[in-house]
């Protein structure tokens, strides 16, 4: 974008060119512009991966409290359904040593799935880096 704005400055020929100084203050204008431009890429990028992740916890939230519930009810089911072949207490306290291995895979995996998470604002640092390469050129 601003490669295009650069190139349609260029004069014309038989059009008279501008000074060096017109071209400097030109050339730090649009590098302000540009400084601009990236810092609201930057912010529109984050807030878009921001909203991303917040809705993926939100459905992870509303997934873990159902199926709480529904471990809950199957917990005492099973607990009733052992307690015929072993006493009460030794029936939950297998279903409870089994729901624990359970919540530790599960919560190790979720882990696991933030941490590979990126919230670096990868499009925007791509940009930066082109932006440094045309600048550099410039100069």
């Amino acid at each position: 974008m601003q490669a295009r704005r650069a190139m349609e400055s260029l004069p014309a020929a038989g059009v008279p060119r501008e000074s060096f100084g017109e071209l400097l203050g030109q050339l730090a204008n649009d590098s302000a512009a540009l400084v601009r431009d990236e810092l609201a890429l930057a912010k529109q990028e984050m807030r878009e991966k921001l909203t991303a992740f917040r809705s993926g916890l939100i459905v992870m939230a509303v997934g873990a409290v159902i199926g709480f519930v529904a471990v809950l009810a199957l917990c005492a089911a099973a607990i009733i359904a052992l307690a015929e072949y072993v006493g009460a207490w030794q029936s939950a306290l297998i279903i409870g040593g089994v729901l624990a291995v359970v919540a530790c895979t599960v919560a190790l995996t979720g882990l696991s799935q933030l941490k590979r998470t990126s919230l670096k604002p990868e499009q925007t640092i791509e940009t930066l880096e082109e932006d440094k390469e045309w600048l550099k050129e410039l100069t």
